[in-house]
């Protein structure tokens, strides 16, 4: 009989298991692991290492995710793998079909890369509606200040890796994009009235029919409740599920960001209560990754349904087109075009420096 699954996506130190993680991992049985630069050097060392992970947690369905927006946002970088965009220089374009054709290309090409190594879930697209304040952590990784362009361009993100066997995660839901500071350092706390926040929810709101899987914003929206999202079950149960309509799987941001208060307990087991399916556990010490395996419940019953529908899409034979050198050609000469919107601002490696401190 298959050992329950815990509601955790956790994170390994580096490229290769530890003797204590595999212990850890074939224990608790999580319910998938998220990959970061630390964990990543070549194609086959990368395939190698999930091969590993699923063999020690002795299931095929183990989520393998990543972090693969595109722009500076990316943990699968050159000379193994293809440098991309970030969302904001795909929305730059002036034409509305060249920031579509972008967007699909894009999408395909991540796809196939990921599914090349053996990675199945993106934390992608990024659906923020971009504003004049948009703090330095998301800027580059907002397609528009127009929430319907966001809804699409991020649509034809999702439809693309739906149609290649990737489970793409929608983030950060109901909306970042007014906030100025960075969660991983500190709380931002938004106070705009239900009706200016229509803009932010919109691109969501679009998409929640469409993506299997959302994850959740970090912020306190102070006209619904003094929580941060992530932690509210009013916000939760009443805009994410009620007033947007999303029946898929929700996980929290990473619960190791400043933005949430208590121990990593006390941030996961508050998450779930609110209403998350599961939390992420990003920073990869082997304390916290005890921790966090230790003390998170198994997946609840509905969190097991939305799950068994994220699983369907695994079995979604790989689209690879007999034009893939062409689609790559195709994309190289779009991207030559494009306005970079890159910056430097190393979320990740801000919180690791605070981390050894």
């Amino acid at each position: 009989m298959q050992k329950p699954i815990r509601s955790a996506m956790v994170s390994l130190q580096g490229p290769t298991l530890l003797e204590e993680e595999k212990k850890l991992l074939n224990h608790y049985n999580p319910l998938g692991i998220t990959l970061f630069a630390r964990n990543i050097e070549t194609p086959t060392q990368v395939k190698k290492l999930i091969s590993d992970i699923k063999s020690v947690i002795e299931r095929e369905d183990v989520l393998i995710a990543v972090d693969q927006e595109g722009g500076r946002v990316a943990r699968f970088k050159p000379p193994f793998f293809r440098s991309y965009m970030s969302q904001r220089s795909i929305g730059s374009f002036e034409e509305e079909k060249a920031q579509e054709r972008a967007a699909y290309l894009q999408s395909f090409l991540i796809a196939q890369e990921l599914k090349d190594v053996g990675v199945n879930l993106n934390y992608a697209p990024c659906s923020d509606v971009l504003f004049e304040q948009t703090g330095a952590v998301l800027k580059s990784r907002c397609f528009s200040k127009d929430e319907n362009r966001v809804a699409v361009l991020a649509g034809i993100m999702v439809d693309t890796y739906l149609k290649n066997g990737i489970i793409p995660c929608v983030k950060h839901v109901p909306g970042h994009g007014r906030a100025q500071l960075d969660p991983h350092l500190e709380l931002p706390i938004l106070d705009f009235s239900l009706t200016e926040l229509q803009k932010d929810f919109y691109p969501f709101v679009q998409l929640a029919k469409k993506t299997p899987m959302m994850m959740t914003a970090h912020i306190v929206l102070k006209e619904i409740d003094d929580l941060p999202v992530t932690q509210s079950q009013k916000i939760i149960a009443h805009i994410i599920r009620k007033e947007m309509g999303f029946n898929g799987f929700l996980i929290s941001d990473a619960i190791d960001m400043h933005a949430l208060k208590g121990t990593l307990t006390q941030k996961a087991i508050c998450s779930l209560e609110a209403g998350c399916d599961a939390v992420c556990y990003c920073m990869g010490d082997l304390d916290g990754l005890i921790e966090v395996l230790k003390n998170t419940p198994v997946l609840s019953d509905d969190a097991m349904d939305r799950f068994l529908k994220l699983k369907n899409i695994l079995n979604q034979k790989n689209t690879v087109s007999q034009e893939l050198n062409n689609m790559e050609q195709e994309y190289n000469l779009i991207k030559q075009k494009a306005i970079l919107f890159d910056d430097d601002y190393d979320a990740v490696e801000t919180l690791h420096k605070l981390k050894r401190q």
